[in-house]
């Protein structure tokens, strides 16, 4: 059994005062298990903003793993600090519930591997925190103002900063979408695995017994359809969006399905889901999910 401490350290001067209960989360809880994978995938926004804050940036702290040998418990760390060789450092914001191998304001160093959460307080609004934002979509409709109330944040869709490569889904279409924005069709292309994408469409066609022929032919067809979309229609626009990607459902090891929300400067959003394929050059996307 997870044990998710207290959702801040002491020293957040925005969160509520009031006493923030324990809680329990299974360890094969999905969307916990997503919220610190995206946690980790994203640390590196943290590291930058914490070298270089902002004004807007008014707080920073960073969850650990403490196992004592005996028990397990996540922590919030304030005040954080890393090394040259990437060890975090911080103060125990928080009284450990279960681990007696540290204590409240104590200074600790941590290996980064036991990382499972960041977040910022930017101007009143949340950025990071997602095991925060898991438990809030863990709770019952009538329970989530309450929630919000004794955190003391603003909490949106939020804003997910992967690094735009080829190492996660989600940075495969964050490079996608960087090319649309370049108007690179070559770039683009590289982004897609239109061969993935066209066995997945004929499987859908119920078509199972394709041969690799008949793939590979669909696939020279779909690549040309999506090029000569982009050369006739335009390019998509995305450099002006927030993005984030709350949901990721795995159906198998090599494909996953996406959901993007991106976030429109006047506050209007939208939804998709994309395929997105693991091949041997890393992640690529295919076609869009079916809602």
């Amino acid at each position: 059994m997870g044990l998710f401490s207290k959702l801040f350290g002491k020293r957040s001067e925005l969160a509520s005062n009031e006493q923030l209960p324990v809680v329990h989360v299974p360890d094969s809880d999905e969307r916990m298990n997503w919220a610190i994978e995206k946690a980790r995938a994203t640390m590196h926004h943290f590291q930058d903003s914490l070298s270089d804050p902002t004004p807007a940036q008014q707080y920073f702290s960073v969850k650990v793993l403490i196992d004592d040998g005996n028990n397990r418990e996540h922590i919030w760390l304030t005040t954080p600090s890393f090394d040259d060789e990437g060890n975090l450092y911080g103060e125990v914001g928080n009284k450990p519930v279960y681990v007696n191998s540290i204590s409240i304001n104590q200074r600790i160093g941590i290996d980064p591997q036991f990382i499972t959460d960041w977040m910022i307080i930017e101007n009143g609004r949340l950025i990071g925190g997602y095991t925060i934002r898991a438990i809030r979509e863990g709770l019952p409709d009538h329970e989530v103002s309450d929630f919000d109330r004794q955190v003391g944040l603003y909490i949106d869709e939020g804003v997910d900063y992967f690094a735009h490569d080829f190492s996660t889904p989600e940075g495969a279409i964050l490079c996608l979408e960087d090319a649309y924005d370049e108007q690179d069709i070559e770039k683009a292309v590289s982004c897609k695995n239109f061969y993935e994408e066209a066995r997945l469409l004929l499987k859908k066609m119920n078509d199972r017994f394709s041969s690799p022929e008949i793939i590979e032919t669909t696939a020279d067809v779909l690549r040309l359809s999506f090029i000569k979309n982009l050369e006739e229609k335009g390019f998509p626009v995305f450099h002006n969006l927030l993005r984030a990607f709350p949901e990721r459902r795995k159906v198998n090891e090599h494909l996953y399905i996406i959901t993007e929300v991106c976030i429109f400067p006047d506050g209007g959003k939208s939804r998709q889901q994309l395929y997105t394929f693991r091949d041997e050059d890393g992640w690529k996307v295919l076609n869009v999910a079916d809602e």
